[in-house]
C-alpha cells in the first residue's frame, strides 16, 4: 500500500455501543438487503421472457437500485462508512492495461 493513501471518511456520528441493534446496525442492515435484492432482481431480468414482466422488474430494480444508493449515501455522510483515496499510478495503469484489451475487441475499439 502505498504511504500517502488515505482514507475518504466522514466524521463518524457516535451510535451506543450496546447489544441491541443501534442506528448503524440497522442501516448497515438494510444496505446488506437492497444489494441482495438488486441481485437478486438482477437475475430474474436476465431470466425473464415476457416483456411486461420485465418491465415491471427493471422498473422495481431501479427503484431498489436507488435505495441501495441511498443507504451508502447515508452511511457514509454518517462517517460510517469510508473509502480508500486512488493510487494514481495504479489508476494510469489500469487505464492503459484495459485500453489494451479495447483494441482487442471484434470492432476495433
Amino acid at each position: 500500500m502505498n504511504p500517502q493513501s488515505q482514507k475518504v471518511q466522514n466524521p463518524e456520528t457516535n451510535v451506543p455501543k450496546t447489544p441491541q441493534m443501534n442506528e448503524r446496525d440497522y442501516v448497515n442492515d438494510q444496505l446488506s438487503t437492497e444489494k441482495y435484492m438488486t441481485a437478486s432482481y438482477n437475475v430474474a431480468l436476465n431470466e425473464a421472457s415476457n416483456q411486461n414482466l420485465y418491465n415491471d422488474l427493471a422498473t422495481i430494480f431501479k427503484e431498489t437500485q436507488d435505495c441501495q444508493r441511498d443507504m451508502y449515501n447515508l452511511m457514509f455522510k454518517k462517517g460510517w462508512y469510508s473509502l480508500e483515496a486512488a493510487d494514481q499510478q495504479k489508476l494510469q495503469q489500469s487505464y492503459q492495461q484495459f485500453s489494451g484489451y479495447k483494441n482487442q475487441l471484434p470492432y476495433g475499439g
